[in-house]
């Protein structure tokens, strides 16, 4: 699920992915600011002041850059200006817009307008309206009477499913209406439903990710709610209820109290349970929960076994049949895990340092999600619990982050393989540092810096734009807040960089990457010019979108990139002093006429500019990939049928394909797993899905997603013995000859040969005891084992990594942090 936050001159814009968003849904709200007496005046919010965010005056400009400005010529400028389309909604009381995409390629945007509390009477009076355009935003029609002018909730009125479905929740008071009410569209909103709820909705309705008419819901005292029928029909499915997820298949998970109470919130004391068949019958699979979670393939869940211990993790990776505890430090009252990233291969998990740091240690797991190595120290996660975090999409393996180090300096670091191994971003091409500088390197502003309103936006990449990385940063030995944050562009997954706009802007990638808009961010004043590039960001041309400026809200364009049309949303203040809500659309696809050929495009062999000539330096996770894709220089559309395509060739496998085994450690020089020299004896012991593992291996586990073939190979073969916990089998006797010994006949000699046996098998056992008792304790010494992290793949220059709903990953990059401490893992 994606979300942005951008504050600029008192505006909020929150853009997010709605629920089904890889199927082309997305919703973006636009409150309204106030005026003050002067006519045309913003009165901004007031704001916390904080370290980076002391005003646009204090701030320097960093090392000059130049780039590549084209002029427009009058021909374009006819051209764009017969294609721009202006839409004022005039009359609009509402104090917010909440703009949302429906469909794939359908060009529907709904757009509701809304005020701040809904009118007494909440049916009639037009407190909500509701626009429709099928164009692409080029033109509204009003169509609030579809659903009755009804006042539409602000937080999560409105929510997109798969295809073209569309709910809108009501705003109805608690009190003397027995159920809320819900509007229903299968048609893009061409057409509405109303449908009266038996009870009141707690949070947004959550649709099913393949099948939209399986909607679940939380009502306001607990219980938990099932629709087959897109919401025609409802049952109870369960009291109690805390928090609910959607797994694979049919399988619903959900937290409860229980006794089936609403005072449900005891966390720590909930159950955790199932249904395979949606809500016939229940499995409990863990008791103790605090809260859990799915992400991938995996479902995971912290287990507090009293209040005064610490919290621990447990996976399963079999929809709750079976888990295991996770080889991760517990998590104190103090602390909190969060989740990252996943996929069905392996997760990213943050743990928190104790005390207030705001910093902790990055981990990534196994394709089991159990044993977890060390990724990241010091991994930046700030007092407002956002993390930098960012998988950059349009390149695979490549994930950015920001640390926090010692010398309490911000500075990014980026992983080319999935967070085997960190380093820091190249400087870019065109900047270069005072010799005042130690070091000279980019560092990207993240959530933590637009969470102090420092900059607009986060970097931005989409799975069709290959390569294309776009993000604000800045240049030097650190992350400074002192300096105005510029735009910089890689088109190579993140290795090389170049500056490319002077100062925070909104951008946004469109036609796959073949074009790229922005629009200046603007603190103070009104906004009229839009530049666009089409080679990547190294020229830009700027066109006067309007001849009446307006303050800015924020950019929109239909989810996928592949769309050719945007809209710059703001206000113009009237003569009244309200302002009116302004859309305008331009279609770039007017002055981009040429469709691509054969010709335009180009064979891009991915990691390859990493450094090193050898055909390794191109191998990722065991594989090398060769893009087709827009040469820079090619303008001409992609296409809504643009598919990307890439050839695939395994590589040879080496020790860096392999990750060090539970109980082994990378040798720094040699890069061989070694057995830590506390652990040993050869076999180690882990307590898994309620049985004993004694695992018999060569150190080397592959690493998750990776691909190669042949080459270096781990002398011995991974074997597991299983067996209960707790119980050791004993070693039958030898298959050996016995020679004939004396005979017992008489009953005296059998007693006297009953008791020297018993006698003797006492003294086996305290031995064998004993034996066992010096063992296990080695083995719990090495129940903690040493978090060093296999490298995947050396770098000769290192210093110091689809929108898909089961995954909860971005389309733009950005994951969707579960931050443990506020509504999940904790």
């Amino acid at each position: 699920m994606l979300w942005s936050l951008v504050v600029l001159g008192g505006v909020c814009v929150c853009l997010v992915a709605a629920e089904g968003s890889s199927r082309g849904g997305r919703t973006g709200t636009l409150p309204r600011p106030q005026l003050d007496g002067s006519r045309g005046q913003v009165r901004a919010r007031p704001r916390r002041e904080s370290s980076g965010a002391s005003g646009a005056s204090k701030l320097s400009h960093g090392p000059v850059f130049t780039s590549c400005r084209l002029p427009l010529t009058p021909d374009e400028h006819t051209v764009l200006d017969d294609n721009t389309h202006d839409t004022g909604f005039n009359g609009d009381d509402g104090s917010y817009v909440i703009l949302t995409w429906v469909g794939d390629g359908t060009g529907v945007v709904l757009v509701l307008s809304t005020i701040s509390v809904p009118i007494n009477t909440y049916l009639d009076g037009g407190s909500s309206r509701l626009y429709r355009s099928t164009d692409y935003g080029k033109s509204f029609h009003d169509i609030s009477h579809r659903i009755n002018n009804t006042f539409i909730k602000e937080e999560f009125g409105v929510s997109v499913g798969p295809g073209s479905s569309v709910i809108l929740t009501a705003d109805t008071p608690v009190v003397d209406h027995p159920g809320g009410i819900i509007f229903t569209s299968t048609d893009a909103g061409a057409t509405f439903k109303f449908i009266q709820l038996p009870f009141h909705l707690a949070e947004p309705i959550t649709y099913h990710f393949l099948n939209p008419d399986y909607l679940v819901a939380l009502s306001i005292d607990g219980r938990l709610w099932l629709s087959l029928d897109f919401g025609a029909k409802w049952k109870k499915v369960h009291d109690g209820v805390h928090s609910f997820s959607w797994g694979a298949g049919v399988n619903l998970f959900f937290s409860c109290t229980r006794v089936d109470t609403v005072e449900a919130d005891e966390r720590g004391d909930l159950v955790l349970k199932r249904t395979k068949d949606l809500g016939e019958t229940f499995t409990t699979i863990h008791e103790d929960i605090f809260s859990f979670g799915y992400i991938g393939a995996f479902l995971f869940f912290s287990v507090m076994e009293d209040a005064r211990s610490p919290r621990v993790m447990y996976f399963s990776s079999d929809q709750g049949d079976t888990f295991s505890r996770a080889l991760l430090p517990s998590a104190s009252t103090e602390q909190f895990y969060s989740i990252l990233d996943g996929d069905v291969d392996m997760l990213f998990m943050h743990v928190d340092n104790p005390g207030d740091t705001f910093f902790g240690t990055m981990y990534t797991s196994d394709d089991r999600g159990i044993l977890f190595s060390k990724s990241l120290e010091r991994h930046l996660f700030d007092g407002h619990r956002k993390s930098d975090f960012t998988n950059i999409t349009s390149l695979r393996g490549v994930y950015l982050t920001n640390k926090l180090d010692e010398d309490g300096r911000i500075r990014s670091v980026i992983s080319f393989n999935r967070g085997g191994t960190w380093r820091q971003l190249n400087k870019p091409e065109n900047v270069n540092c005072s010799e005042q500088t130690k070091k000279c390197n980019l560092h990207i502003h993240g959530e933590h810096s637009r969470n102090n309103q420092i900059v607009p936006m986060l970097a931005l990449s989409e799975p069709t734009a290959i390569g294309l990385v776009i993000a604000h940063g800045t240049v030097g030995d650190s992350l400074s807040s002192s300096q105005h944050p510029d735009v910089f562009v890689s088109s190579d997954g993140g290795y090389n960089w170049r500056g490319t706009l002077r100062g925070p802007h909104h951008y946004s990638i469109l036609d796959s990457g073949g074009l790229i808009v922005a629009v200046e961010a603007q603190r103070k004043g009104q906004v009229k010019t839009i530049k666009f590039s089409t080679d990547e960001g190294q020229c830009w041309k700027s066109y006067n979108f309007t001849d009446q400026p307006f303050f800015f809200a924020g950019l929109a364009s239909e989810p996928g990139t592949k769309a050719m049309n945007v809209s710059v949303w703001g206000f113009r203040p009237e003569d009244d002093g309200q302002p009116m809500w302004v859309a305008v659309t331009i279609d770039f696809q007017s002055v981009i006429t040429r469709a691509c050929n054969n010709h335009d495009y180009e064979e891009w062999l991915a990691h390859s500019a990493g450094g090193g000539a050898s055909e390794r330096s191109a191998c990722v996770l065991g594989v090398k990939e060769t893009y087709r894709r827009l040469k820079k220089q090619s303008v001409c559309r992609n296409g809504k049928s643009f598919v990307v395509s890439k050839k695939q060739s395994p590589c040879l496998c080496t020790r860096h394909d392999y990750l060090c085994d539970y109980g082994y450690y990378r040798h720094p020089k040699t890069s061989e797993c070694l057995r830590q020299p506390d652990a040993a004896n050869k076999t180690l012991e882990m307590c898994l899905n309620g049985e004993e593992d004694e695992l018999l291996t060569a150190g080397y586990r592959k690493v998750p997603s990776n691909k190669c073939e042949g080459g270096f190979t781990p002398h011995l073969a991974v074997q597991t013995l299983i067996r209960p916990c707790g119980v050791k089998p004993s070693p039958g006797p030898p298959a050996v000859s016995v020679p004939p010994g004396p005979v017992f006949d008489t009953p005296r000699e059998k007693l006297v040969l009953i008791l020297v046996c018993v006698g003797a098998g006492v003294i086996v056992l305290v031995a064998v005891a004993s034996a066992l008792l010096a063992v296990k304790r080695v083995v719990y010494r090495t129940r903690t084992p040493v978090y060093r992290f296999s490298n995947l793949q050396l770098q000769d220059d290192e210093i110091c990594v689809t929108p898909d709903l089961e995954s909860a990953t971005s389309s733009n990059g950005t994951v969707c942090h579960h931050d443990s401490d506020d509504d999940l893992i904790q």
